[in-house]
């Protein structure tokens, strides 16, 4: 048997963080759009967020670009810029012919100019960061007064019936608190507008098609080398014990999320932060 390593992991991203995250993802999106249903639905909710118009549109973490391509047709005079760390994810998106710019690049560095943005969507992308204050920084770099950025996040308790299952608590990322994120952002000269957290629960027929949502979308990076193998009989208690959580709808798994919608300061109370060009 491989070793089959859960989502995350709950001790600090290592030195080489990014590029296994850019890997991971870049394998999995032949196929992300198929299995991302849970990402899709969590994504309509943000969609409830977005104002009436906008100049310019930045999708950070835009994957295959299915939110950047919604986001075009929304806005049919605004420039589109599509930014994800994975180029694979980049690669599928430029399959579909559209006015879009896609970028390569790092939420904590984006390639995008100083105060050219109206409005940055965000969703279930910032999770994979290590560096939130760094993120917020360039929010609030790249936005025009008055943009707003809106942005789905992982909290606490998202996947714990993966966790159950395989008794792997520790295997789960370290989810910043809703609190560290209004911090962040408030440090960085933006306005928090709205916040919401919420629970949104999916479920599934069998133990495949649970871990098929999860591996088959790119949220599992490669395991250490030291981490032993799982047998045969690891992954059928594992799959034992997920059954015990069976509900009428089928095996539920669980995505607890943080809306925020931020809002750029005034011009006179910004905090000069250094320029990043593409």
């Amino acid at each position: 048997m491989t070793t089959l390593a859960l989502q995350y992991e709950k001790t600090p991203p290592t030195a080489d963080w990014q590029a296994r995250v850019a890997r991971a993802f870049s394998r999995a999106a032949p196929r992300y759009d198929a299995l991302a249903t849970a990402q899709q639905r969590i994504g309509e909710g943000l969609c409830q967020a977005l104002p009436a118009s906008t100049p310019s549109v930045l999708d950070v973490g835009c994957g295959t670009g299915y939110w950047t391509q919604r986001l075009a047709g929304r806005y049919p005079d605004a420039d589109v810029i599509g930014v994800d760390i994975a180029p694979g994810m980049l690669a599928q998106a430029q399959q579909h012919p559209s006015r879009i710019d896609w970028r390569q690049g790092d939420a904590g560095a984006l390639p995008v100019e100083r105060a050219s943005v109206g409005l940055i969507f965000s969703n279930l992308a910032l999770q994979w960061c290590p560096d939130i204050d760094a993120v917020m920084q360039e929010f609030s770099r790249v936005l025009a007064p008055d943009g707003r950025a809106i942005f789905t996040t992982l909290l606490d308790g998202t996947l714990e019936e993966i966790a159950f299952a395989w008794r792997r608590p520790e295997a789960l990322l370290a989810y910043k608190s809703p609190a560290h994120y209004r911090c962040a952002a408030e440090a960085a000269g933006l306005d928090i507008v709205q916040q919401e957290a919420h629970l949104e629960r999916f479920y599934y027929p069998d133990m495949p098609a649970v871990m098929a949502s999860i591996k088959g979308v790119g949220a599992q990076l490669s395991p250490p080398a030291s981490r032993p193998a799982l047998t045969r009989r690891d992954v059928q208690a594992a799959a034992a014990r997920l059954e015990t959580r069976r509900t009428p709808q089928g095996l539920p798994v669980s995505y607890r999320c943080l809306t925020l919608t931020l809002e750029q300061r005034p011009t006179s109370k910004q905090r000069p932060t250094p320029e990043r060009l593409p």
